[in-house]
């Protein structure tokens, strides 16, 4: 099983361009609730039922003053088709360079019919206001996962 960073410990520093091509850094996010969702490619069943739950309860996510940031290794244009189809209202972090998957440790061996790759682990980062790993959601329910954001903001 890959070590992820642990709760209480401070998220890394990042910056990468939205599906727009607008900056986001961590600490551009400072003084907010960031959920940190990464995920293997945009327009897949699995990451696609993802991106449709936190939209569907978008508001509620919002209201809860927490912000969602999606992150793949996608290039912006990808991203602009996956939000655009799904009509998704959160950013995209366009992480080609590895830049964020790295240092949050969700670059990982996959394993799928026997053939090993590296892909991106489906895993959600939450992190506090400071800049500290409130929670991490190993298990992401993609059908359910903004109540296990929700909950693990403890709303």
């Amino acid at each position: 099983m890959a070590t992820y960073l642990s709760v209480g410990s401070k998220a890394p520093e990042f910056k990468v361009n939205d599906q727009d091509g607008n900056p986001v850094s961590l600490k551009s996010l400072q003084g907010t609730k960031v959920a940190l969702y990464f995920y293997p490619k945009d327009d897949t069943p699995g990451c696609t039922k993802e991106a449709c739950n936190l939209r569907d309860h978008y508001d509620a996510l919002t209201q809860a003053g927490i912000k969602i940031y999606g992150v793949s290794v996608d290039d912006e244009k990808a991203h602009q088709k996956f939000i655009q189809k799904y009509t998704l209202p959160f950013p995209l972090l366009a992480d080609t360079e590895h830049t964020i998957v790295e240092p949050y440790k969700v670059w990982v061996e996959k394993n799928m019919y026997g053939r090993k790759y590296m892909g991106i682990a489906r895993i959600t980062y939450l992190i506090d206001e400071q800049g500290t790993i409130h929670d991490v959601i190993e298990k992401v329910k993609v059908d359910d996962h903004a109540a296990q954001i929700l909950q693990g903001f403890g709303k």
